[in-house]
């Protein structure tokens, strides 16, 4: 008896613990990284390095191949990588065991997903596709019901979602594995569309606010990568070993020369600059506006008379392009740094394996998650004129002007009319 009961000593209190402590120890492969093995000393760098450039060649081919086709497309191709996300993030917290009792869950997750995104893309293109269909009266009219009744619609979804979660709670044992993934499933929603609603809405600005951006990040990550491949020797973050000063500050310094450089070469075409107001794949030409319209630069002093060139042009977008680039090299990383924290968290090495040498989509979107938003806010607060509609002006002047102000604003406003008016008269 006593033999017996010293086997089962696991089940002790400090068995517990030291049980516990076995469960969150980091895997072999990973805990190598917490040392200095920088990839300026990693023996397998270069076949690392030529897995992750064959990659990147395929996806800067296929990326400027859908640029090439326009804004519908680049959206089309936001929703499949928003699907590959949420499908990585949705895999992440699964265990195969519970799921076997629970049948039909997977799909739960899924019924939320295209609700949120039936949601926010019904609100933000809800003009683009009005503009659309104006030339057919029953699309027309159909669609003009379903964005009045879109709220409705979308909350009867969820609501429908919310039932069908209530009725799964059959096993009690099973409870907090599913408010488990009821919540990460909402916390994958609120990531994945928050980040993909602005890149949606900046693609509708203009490629140009898109893809700007987008190629920042990609560039800030190649050269870090360089940088810190050839270079690399101080550790920059713990929680992202292989990351050094030499690869953060050469890719800030190669992000901020790009973002310059960039601007100006994207904001020669009206394709990439123009606003798209619905969801048409022609050709665009508008007025380029006062931000794509050069600014010339003499040279004469400053440079050599041999040297070919006397003046430079500045797009006046190119010195936005410049906070841009700086929120690209100093803050985005810092989503970066975040995936890699909640990995080691969860004892993974990447969110998955679609892209070889780069890991999954989620890997490779951290960063672009951060700097979307900020475009769309900087975009909105510094590069769109704020327009006041008649109504909103004129409830101003009677909220915060006396009636002798109004009457006098009055008569001066009669006046700029009599004036505007007399020429034509003549």
């Amino acid at each position: 008896m006593q033999r017996g009961h010293s086997g089962s000593a696991p089940s002790t209190p400090t068995a517990r613990i030291r049980h516990r402590r076995r469960s969150n120890e980091i895997p072999a492969e990973l805990s190598k990284l917490d040392g200095n093995h920088f990839l300026a000393d990693d023996e397998n760098k270069y076949k690392s390095l030529w897995i992750r450039t064959y990659s990147t060649l395929w996806m800067l081919a296929g990326f400027a191949f859908i640029i090439y086709l326009g804004h519908l497309y680049i959206w089309a191709v936001v929703v499949v990588i928003q699907i590959i996300m949420a499908g990585e993030l949705f895999n992440l917290l699964r265990r195969a065991h519970e799921d076997r009792w629970l049948p039909g869950f997977r799909l739960l997750n899924w019924h939320f997903f295209f609700t949120a995104m039936l949601f926010v893309y019904g609100r933000i293109l809800s003009q683009q596709l009005v503009d659309t269909v104006t030339s057919e009266k029953f699309f027309y009219k159909l669609l003009s019901g379903f964005i009045k009744y879109q709220m409705v619609i979308c909350y009867f979804l969820y609501i429908a979602g919310f039932m069908w979660f209530i009725l799964t709670l059959k096993k009690k044992k099973m409870y907090k594995y599913q408010f488990g993934q009821y919540a990460w499933t909402h916390m994958i929603l609120i990531v994945v569309f928050t980040q993909s609603s602005f890149t949606v809405a900046n693609i509708f600005e203009g490629i140009f606010w898109f893809l700007l951006p987008a190629s920042l990040i990609a560039i800030n990550d190649v050269a870090a990568y360089i940088f810190g491949f050839f270079f690399g020797r101080t550790p920059l973050i713990k929680l992202s070993p292989k990351k050094t000063w030499e690869g953060f500050i050469g890719a800030s310094v190669a992000t901020m020369i790009s973002a310059f450089v960039l601007a100006n070469i994207l904001g020669r075409f009206q394709w990439l600059t123009c606003p798209r107001k619905d969801l048409s794949t022609g050709w665009l030409q508008c007025d380029p506006g006062p931000l794509f319209k050069p600014d010339y630069y003499s040279l004469h002093g400053w440079v050599p008379q041999w040297f070919p060139w006397k003046e430079i042009s500045v797009f006046p977008v190119q010195w936005h392009a410049l906070g841009l680039g700086l929120f690209a090299s100093i803050i985005a990383p810092f989503g970066g740094f975040f995936a890699s924290g909640f990995k080691r968290a969860f004892k993974i090495k990447d969110f998955g394996n679609s892209i070889p040498g780069h890991g999954g989509f989620t890997d490779r979107m951290d960063c672009q998650m951060v700097i979307a938003v900020f475009a769309y806010i900087y975009h909105q607060s510094f590069i769109v004129p704020q327009i006041y509609p008649v109504e909103v002006l004129l409830d101003q002047i009677i909220r915060n002007l006396t009636f002798e102000e109004q009457k006098e604003l009055y008569m001066k406003l009669g006046q700029i009319f009599q004036e505007l008016k007399a020429p034509f008269e003549a």
